[in-house]
């Protein structure tokens, strides 16, 4: 079993930055791929970016070029570096874990809000 904790969440003004870290812990070392996921209130959860084990990165088009993932393995956190953020980047933000058996994990949620 595979526990997430993220931090980092928060209120930011548009175009600026903000940093979201997930640990994992348990049996942290069976990941092969870590993603974020956020929700907004009223619609669904999406796909912001994910990391495979071997290092293969996949974005949705709407965060490319502004949100950039990264994975320490032997710290076992993945990380969401946000930059340029916009008001409908606002959402709760997820973290999961998924293991080769089919396994998936998800962290509590860090909230992000973007407003002046």
């Amino acid at each position: 079993q595979v526990r997430l904790v993220e931090s980092g969440g928060g209120l930011v003004q548009p175009g600026g930055p903000l940093r979201l870290s997930c640990a994992a812990s348990g049996s942290a070392s069976s990941i092969y791929v870590m993603g974020w996921y956020r929700q907004a209130p009223g619609k669904q959860r999406e796909l912001v970016a994910r990391i495979f084990s071997g290092g293969t990165m996949h974005y949705v088009d709407s965060v490319k070029g502004r949100f950039t993932i990264s994975r320490d393995n032997a710290k076992n956190t993945v990380y969401l570096q946000m930059n340029s953020l916009k008001p409908e980047d606002t959402a709760t933000y997820y973290c999961k874990a998924e293991e080769p058996t089919g396994s998936r994990s998800w962290g509590q949620g860090t909230q992000v809000t973007v407003s002046s």
